[in-house]
């Protein structure tokens, strides 16, 4: 087990909500796991990060226990797994996280910046994965294969010259994921804008924490890689999968997938026993 060594703190507005939010990252005790705690609620609920606890996956993921809930938690998720911090006692004055620059990357630096001593930086995995898993829709899929190594594959394809069909593979004994994945920011589409804050949704999105791209071209270059949207879904997946705890070793691929096929996925295989 392996817990953050001291306290980290980030302030920033919320993708959805449009509400500043600060939130600590405290040492907790071992076997504890990854748990959100309201501390502006009475009694301050605890939320474990927990695939049990998944309230709704519009857009981002939502944890919900204890009669409160805490959304966005897919970035700062996927920080901790991939850092190797398996318990942690997470304040939030409020019920989303920050968005800060809409990657993992913030995170990533205020995480290792703060620690006493040096971060394990290797996801923590249970048993190896004996059979193949498949959760799909059509064309849409997202899969655990058995592998000798732990892997992560993801394929998007969009009717937009800026982002059309890309993938990216990504192994967590070979690769950093601070420098591979952590950097990759959300994205979204300019025309779907104001149809999405209509719904309630990205009220605090903007040019600042979010690619934005029309049928032609980014509207806020320069990208940070080519095919930056598809190691920030893949970037999301790891974050929703962390909410089994541990990951089965397996080779997780996925196309054209969402937050709720990520959690369909990880409840199945909580299911199986992983």
């Amino acid at each position: 087990m392996s817990t953050v060594s001291n306290i980290c703190e980030v302030q920033g507005i919320g993708l959805h909500s449009g509400v500043t939010t600060t939130l600590r990252i405290l040492p907790t005790e071992p076997g504890l796991g990854r748990y959100f705690v309201r501390v502006d609620l009475p009694d301050a609920p605890q939320i474990p990060a927990h695939i049990a606890n998944v309230s709704q996956t519009t857009l981002s993921t939502e944890l919900t226990a204890n009669g409160a809930s805490v959304r966005t938690v897919e970035h700062l998720l996927a920080a901790l797994a991939a850092l190797g911090i398996e318990d942690a006692r997470i304040e939030i004055d409020g019920a989303e996280l920050p968005l800060l620059d809409g990657s993992a990357r913030v995170w990533v630096e205020k995480i290792v910046r703060s620690q006493i001593e040096p971060v394990p930086r290797n996801i923590a995995t249970s048993r190896v994965l004996t059979e193949p898993v498949w959760i799909q829709q059509d064309d849409i899929f997202v899969a655990a294969l058995p592998s000798p190594v732990l892997q992560f594959t993801y394929g998007i394809d969009f009717d937009v010259t800026p982002i059309g069909n890309q993938w990216h593979s990504w192994r967590s004994d070979k690769e950093d994921f601070t420098i591979e994945i952590a950097p990759a920011r959300t994205f979204g589409l300019a025309h779907q804008i104001e149809q999405l804050r209509s719904a309630g949704l990205i009220k605090g999105g903007s040019l600042d924490n979010a690619l934005v791209c029309d049928d032609r071209q980014w509207l806020n270059p320069p990208l940070r890689f080519p095919n930056e949207p598809s190691r920030h879904k893949l970037l999301d997946l790891i974050g929703d999968l962390s909410l089994l705890g541990k990951f089965p070793q397996a080779h997780f691929l996925a196309y054209k997938a969402s937050h709720q096929l990520h959690v369909r996925l990880a409840q199945r295989l909580h299911d199986m026993g992983y």
